[in-house]
């Protein structure tokens, strides 16, 4: 989001004209705290904003509404001019008043902001809603992939509830602080403190690459690269109508690249599919020996099958009673006509922990707390 600047000065003069006394030092302030959060996050970036621009309680529904307008694009809501009274100047002819929320006068011209001044959607924001089956510019591909890192950033700095040892800030270790004192003959000199752990999360990926799957494979795999920056020891397979690893053969940082020898690697790309040979086949080549009880098992399938159904709920079944979470991302579920009626993926539904949509960038980032937990 390049255009922070422009939007914090378009903000802050619009919350001057409502009566928010603001300044240009909160407005650089509100600049360096939106550095350091992501910007992606709604409810972030409103308590940062309220925080840094000193916001008082009484004007906490002024500058919710602003917020809304000037920076998430929402349509503007005008409030209604008031009556005329006896004191109030006539209206010149062939004039027509219009109310400016952005200055709080009334204003001679048409009923549209200034150029330059209108609110609307940021293109990261249009980006964000995009469905993956719609037809994707070289430049779009680039954005989403920094999109994505900034995502696997959000899952690699959730913290757990466990405690370790930390040189920098944290809670006061008392007990651990009295054991350091006894090297300088009882004296306290420094506290020892501790801080929540960063919670590594062990996941795997099985990316479903049959032809129903075609217009989605690339997106869904580029999450899942993406991912590994956050947790490297993640492990990602693909299958159609056999299982392959696909862990070793990534490249990091290099994701066309990875895409084009995948494609090219992996048989049967674009054919048909056995789910449920293959799921049965991930659970007792993997994970029934390697994975442990804190695994996340994601699998990213439309639940076409032309296999057994029987066989297909019995793998998940399987999966689900050996990982910490199972969780399906089903494309087909960004259209609301969608119902998940092949016998296969009903049956299976009843073993999967979450069962949600993979059709945008924003189904994705509402992945990443489950991903942690």
């Amino acid at each position: 989001m390049r255009d922070v600047p422009l939007r914090l000065a378009r903000f802050g003069r619009a919350l001057r004209a409502q009566g928010v006394a603001t300044t240009l030092r909160d407005e650089l302030d509100a600049a360096q705290a939106l550095a350091l959060v992501d910007r992606d996050d709604r409810a972030e970036v409103r308590r940062t904003l309220r925080i840094a621009l000193k916001i008082p309680r009484a004007d906490f529904e002024t500058f919710d509404r602003l917020l809304g307008v000037f920076w998430h694009g929402e349509p503007e809501v005008r409030p209604v001019a008031p009556r005329r009274t006896l004191e109030t100047p006539p209206t010149p002819r062939g004039r027509a008043l219009d109310w400016n929320p952005d200055t709080r006068r009334m204003a001679a011209g048409p009923g549209t902001l200034p150029e330059g001044e209108r609110p609307g959607y940021s293109p990261e924001a249009l980006l964000r809603r995009k469905p993956f089956d719609q037809e994707w510019s070289a430049r779009d591909l680039v954005r989403m992939e920094r999109l994505l890192a900034r995502l696997a950033r959000r899952l690699a700095t959730r913290r757990s509830r466990r405690l370790v040892p930390t040189r920098g800030r944290g809670r006061a270790d008392v007990r651990s602080s009295f054991r350091r004192a006894l090297r300088t003959s009882g004296e306290l000199v420094s506290l020892a403190r501790r801080t929540r752990a960063v919670d590594e999360p062990r996941l795997v990926f099985l990316l479903d690459t049959s032809g129903s799957m075609d217009t989605h494979s690339r997106f869904l795999l580029t999450f899942a690269l993406s991912l590994r920056r956050a947790a490297p020891q993640a492990e990602v397979f693909a299958f159609n109508t056999e299982l392959v690893h696909l862990t070793r053969s990534l490249a990091p940082g290099k994701v066309r690249l990875t895409l084009d020898r995948l494609s090219a690697c992996v048989p049967d790309w674009s054919g048909g599919t056995r789910i449920g040979q293959c799921l049965s086949a991930f659970h007792e080549e993997y994970l029934s020996r390697r994975a442990g009880g804190k695994t996340v098992v994601v699998v990213l399938s439309d639940g076409l099958d032309r296999g057994d159904p029987a066989l297909f709920a019995d793998a998940v079944r399987r999966i689900q009673g050996r990982a910490r979470k199972l969780i399906w991302l089903n494309p087909l579920l960004g259209d609301p006509r969608y119902e998940p009626a092949t016998s296969g993926m009903a049956a299976a539904l009843s073993f999967v922990d979450h069962f949600a949509s993979a059709h945008d960038l924003e189904s994705l980032e509402r992945l990443v707390p489950h991903l942690a937990g």
